[in-house]
């Protein structure tokens, strides 16, 4: 009876555990399964990427645009389209990131079959899912890939952003910072 009353709680606690993990919303978590990544992956990516300060909590939000370094979040895609367009004249494509996934115009624009189908939030999704599967298969590692996501030179700009994204995927799957490399590896 005793070693009954020590394990239950145990049990509980990680039962409990698994029930508090965030669960992305279902376009993450198809966007995910069609390039076969992790949905916490990219839920965490798009975390780092593009998250607003909302009254229902941090959340990525779908009309975000990064311009030479600057993040811009409009109300809608109409606008946030036309700012683009305006954008990618003014400063050149490789300065231009958009969308959930802040996919990066210049180098994986030709993913897409317009400039403003980038600010589709499914598309953009899955376009980013697979350019982090592409990362993932280069080295392995879901953090290692996050990096690269962000800066394929690596480098101290990837180093960074690598320990920024733990901490998401920390909050995204209940662990301690420390502990995002095992529960990635067991994902």
């Amino acid at each position: 009876m005793g070693t009954y009353r020590m394990i239950l709680p145990l049990l509980l606690l990680a039962v409990a555990a698994q029930v508090c993990a965030v669960e992305p919303p279902s376009a993450y978590r198809n966007a995910a399964a069609k390039a076969n990544v992790p949905a916490t992956v990219l839920y965490s990516l798009a975390l780092q990427e593009s998250r607003a300060a909302l009254p229902s909590g941090e959340k990525p939000w779908p009309w975000t645009l990064n311009v030479a370094g600057e993040s811009w979040r409009f109300r809608n895609r109409q606008m946030a389209c036309r700012a683009l367009s305006l954008a990618v004249e003014s400063v050149g494509s490789k300065q231009v990131d958009a969308g959930l996934g802040q996919v990066n115009i210049g180098w994986n624009g030709y993913r897409f079959k317009s400039l403003c189908e980038t600010l589709e939030p499914r598309k953009n999704l899955e376009i980013s899912a697979q350019i982090l599967r592409e990362h993932y298969d280069a080295t392995g590692d879901w953090i290692a890939a996050a990096g690269r996501y962000h800066r394929p030179a690596g480098g101290a700009p990837a180093a960074r952003y690598r320990m920024e994204f733990k901490e998401h995927a920390a909050r995204v799957l209940q662990v301690a910072v420390n502990d995002v490399p095992r529960a990635l590896g067991a994902l």
